[in-house]
């Protein structure tokens, strides 16, 4: 992946300095190791950064169609409710949303995550993006959103939904399964998206 501005910097620590005589072949071999590390540690620093406003746009798309379901937004104040240890009811429409879109950033930050670790250990067959290799980019978009949808629908739901979950489990799963696929999308595009004009 090409990082813009930390791309360059495993490059300005290979090169000659000064120094090097004085220093001896001891500080050549740390630098050629921070170099090593430093070419494979900005990916992973910088994916999630990237990730994490990615998801943010796709959870946002992902809005559209919970908006237009009957209870699209259910999964927002049932997740709300869990985190404040109260009732979907009792939860007011901003801290759905907050909820929300709070989600999205920290599934995006996995993404991204996914996405770095993935890159370095499968192989770069082909691109979608500049610096956005296929396999582990859809890969780590089908992992977050498998998680995303499996931990609400079968976790979440069940304990925290109360009455949303005794009648209408199956209806709320369903329109969860297609906001979460809205969303996975959004992800898919927006990601490489952001790396290429981040890099």
């Amino acid at each position: 992946m090409d990082f813009g501005l930390l791309s360059g910097l495993p490059a300005a620590l290979s090169a000659p300095t000064v120094a090097d005589p004085l220093l001896g072949a001891g500080a050549a071999a740390s630098r050629e190791v921070a170099v090593s590390l430093l070419s494979r540690v900005s990916p992973m620093l910088l994916s999630p950064v990237l990730g994490a406003v990615a998801g943010l746009v796709a959870a946002v798309a992902m809005t559209v169609p919970m908006s237009k379901q009957s209870e699209g937004f259910t999964p927002a104040y049932v997740a709300a409710a869990a985190l404040r240890g109260s009732r979907p009811d009792d939860v007011r429409f901003r801290d759905a949303v907050l909820a929300h879109h709070v989600a999205g950033l920290l599934v995006g930050a996995a993404y991204g995550f996914l996405f770095a670790l993935l890159g370095a250990l499968l192989p770069r067959l082909v691109a979608v993006a500049d610096g956005v290799a296929l396999l582990p980019h859809v890969a780590s978009v089908a992992l977050v959103v498998a998680f995303v949808y499996v931990f609400f629908a079968y976790l979440v739901l069940p304990r925290t939904g109360g009455v949303v979950y005794e009648e209408q489990a199956t209806a709320v799963r369903g329109q969860w399964l297609r906001s979460t696929l809205v969303f996975g999308a959004a992800l898919s595009v927006v990601g490489p998206l952001l790396v290429t004009v981040g890099g």
